[in-house]
């Protein structure tokens, strides 16, 4: 799929995955975050071929699908995450992205951003040095992209990673993009 694909991410970095529907931008995703094996090559960190557990411990991914219990309330879903994850305040992560007004509805009833937005919220819930986000601004409205936007600048601003994929404008500042169909960086 794909053939001398190499790039780096320094802390504090952004990289956009462009391309066309069905390019490889998801698979590229789920390559990165461990859940797909790579068929040659290696994934390294700083370096050193990737230890699975190690890499799992340092990243979040927030894939399409919004990993969320429909007949759970927002609050009790990523009170779940936190737990499954070692702690985390659920009062900043509803905060964080706008849902406490949200917080005791079942998630069943929400909206497609409001869904999206629990989904995102639990990157809030535990500190990772790399954020995977699969399109991460599908369905939000322009608030939600600007919750989103504040939420990767202040990731990065403590030297956290990001890479994502994206149609349209993605929601960040600087950032380097990896056109899948051209297998090109260009810095925007």
């Amino acid at each position: 799929m794909f053939r001398a694909l190499d790039f780096a991410l320094r802390p504090g970095g952004a990289l956009v995955l462009a391309g066309r529907n069905g390019a490889g931008k998801t698979s590229l995703l789920r390559l990165m975050a461990g859940l797909l094996p790579p068929v040659g090559g290696t994934l390294e960190w700083d370096a050193a071929p990737l230890d699975p557990d190690t890499h799992r411990a340092r990243l979040r991914y927030v894939g399409h699908a919004d990993a969320l219990k429909a007949a759970l309330t927002v609050r009790e879903n990523l009170s779940f995450w936190a737990t499954f994850d070692g702690g985390g305040d659920v009062g900043a992560a509803l905060a964080g992205f706008d849902l406490a007004a949200q917080a005791e509805t079942p998630v069943r009833f929400l909206s497609a951003g409001q869904r999206r937005r629990t989904a995102l919220a639990r990157l809030l819930l535990a500190p990772r040095t790399l954020w995977l986000l699969d399109e991460p601004g599908a369905s939000l409205d322009a608030a939600g992209v600007e919750t989103l936007s504040r939420a990767i600048g202040a990731h990065r601003a403590k030297g956290g990673m990001v890479v994502l994929s994206a149609h349209g404008a993605p929601p960040l500042a600087r950032h380097d993009t990896l056109d899948i169909d051209a297998l090109s960086m260009a810095t925007a």
